[in-house]
């Protein structure tokens, strides 16, 4: 084959997220390649929309329509509850609101695990 034939694929390993962020083990496969932070520069500045859920609720349009200034609005969840953190609409966490220099921020309590 020459250099130009569009045959001539250079092969890579395949390795998912989770792997390469986990810690370098000694004890792990035969040929396996340790990772570090570096590895990831390549999508240190991909955005990414992060998006916090303090609840839901269920209304029929007609109440929708009715919703002014000052109403409340019911939601799913209680006071303290665990709020829902997305990345481009991919639950990832669960949270606690925090007020941060005057503004609401939220501290990951939880990591959910990709099934």
């Amino acid at each position: 084959m020459s250099a130009s034939d569009p045959n001539d694929v250079a092969e890579t390993e395949e390795i998912s997220f989770e792997e390469m962020l986990a810690p370098n083990r000694a004890d792990g496969p035969v040929g396996h390649v340790e990772r570090t932070a570096g590895d990831l520069e390549a999508v240190f500045d991909v955005h990414v929309r992060v998006s916090v859920v303090l609840g839901r609720t269920k209304m029929p349009v007609s109440e929708l329509l009715r919703l002014d200034t000052g109403t409340v609005i019911e939601l799913d969840r209680q006071v303290g509850e665990a709020v829902e953190i997305f990345i481009n609409e991919r639950l990832v966490a669960r949270g606690e609101i925090v007020l941060v220099e005057n503004k609401l921020g939220v501290t990951m309590t939880e990591i959910i695990k990709p099934q």
